[in-house]
């Protein structure tokens, strides 16, 4: 690899323990510069945790982090930016005070924090309500400014945790256009989230996670290679595993995953597998959606429980 190309972020193995609780366990990872790199995974699986490592520079337990091609310490922290999933504002505070204490927070001086607002504001929607109070915006704008705080340092790498959750699809595309059009390929970005639609649309790279560890990695697109044409999504309260094991050796079909009352089935043909459904379980199925595959397909595939032995499971 040359010098060019090494990653920005590298984990290898890394343990982290809060008590005797490992949020992670054997968790690696490489990002490389300039990218935006999604880590996906359900709620407790470790993303918050490896972000606010990050954030704080935190050596883990075990095993090895490099960032910036060295070990995590203090001084790295000005190379860095963090939305949190919960709002950081003072809602006395207007939209400019909140700027400018942040600004001398990373030690910038006050001509570079006004210009730097003045941009910044500008590019996420912000500037004609500069002087307003916090407690007055909606909490669409609330998640820009923290956007417009974080990026104010001009930060190497942006820390992005769950940035959009509450916000409405019209102000996430706002703030993810002013987001990418600030960083103008330059910046690393490390998002986690819930929302596989939106890492699929945003995401050079992403990882799944799962009870502390990477299960699977790549781009969108190679994960998403091999899935069958179509995802069927039955809830199916009553589904045995017998009857889950029977579906998934029919022709046709792919993986066969199912999560509480959801079974999730990728397939080449679902107007063949539907009828198929309905004539072993009638009285069982109570809804069934069919959408094309994507990339939450391939989630379900490596982080949702398996109805059937993997060797079974055919992808």
């Amino acid at each position: 690899m040359s010098p060019a190309a090494s990653p920005l972020i590298e984990a290898d193995a890394i343990v982290h323990r809060y008590g005797e609780r490992r949020a992670l366990d054997g968790f690696s990872l490489s990002v490389v510069p300039g990218s935006v790199f999604g880590l996906l995974g359900p709620n407790g699986s470790g993303k918050s945790t490896f972000i606010t490592m990050l954030a704080a520079m935190d050596r883990p337990t075990e095993g090895t982090l490099r960032v910036f091609g060295q070990g995590p310490c203090a001084a790295l922290r000005q190379r860095v930016g963090t939305v949190f999933q919960e709002n950081a504002q003072d809602p006395l505070m207007t939209i400019e005070e909140t700027m400018r204490l942040a600004g001398r927070l990373f030690g910038m001086r006050g001509d570079s924090i006004g210009a730097r607002t003045t941009e910044l504001l500008g590019a996420f929607g912000l500037l004609e309500r500069r002087h307003d109070a916090i407690a007055t915006l909606s909490g669409g704008m609330r998640r820009r400014l923290e956007m417009a705080r974080a990026l104010l340092h001009d930060p190497e790498l942006l820390l992005l945790d769950e940035p959009t959750t509450g916000v409405d699809p019209e102000e996430r595309r706002a703030l993810w256009s002013a987001l990418l059009g600030s960083a103008k390929g330059a910046r690393t970005v490390l998002l986690a989230t819930n929302d596989l639609t939106e890492a699929d649309g945003v995401c050079d790279h992403v990882a799944f996670i799962k009870d502390g560890r990477v299960v699977a990695s790549g781009t969108p697109v190679e994960l998403k290679r091999g899935l069958r044409d179509e995802a069927v999504r039955v809830r199916w309260p009553g589904a045995t595993e017998g009857q889950l094991a029977e579906v998934a050796h029919w022709p046709g079909t792919g993986s066969v995953t199912h999560d509480g009352e959801t079974v999730h089935i990728t397939v080449d043909a679902a107007s063949e597998l539907v009828p198929r459904l309905f004539a072993l379980a009638p009285e069982g199925i109570r809804a069934v959606s069919i959408e094309r595959s994507s990339l939450e397909d391939a989630y379900f595939q490596h982080v949702s429980r398996q109805a059937v032995a993997a060797e079974v499971v055919r992808a």
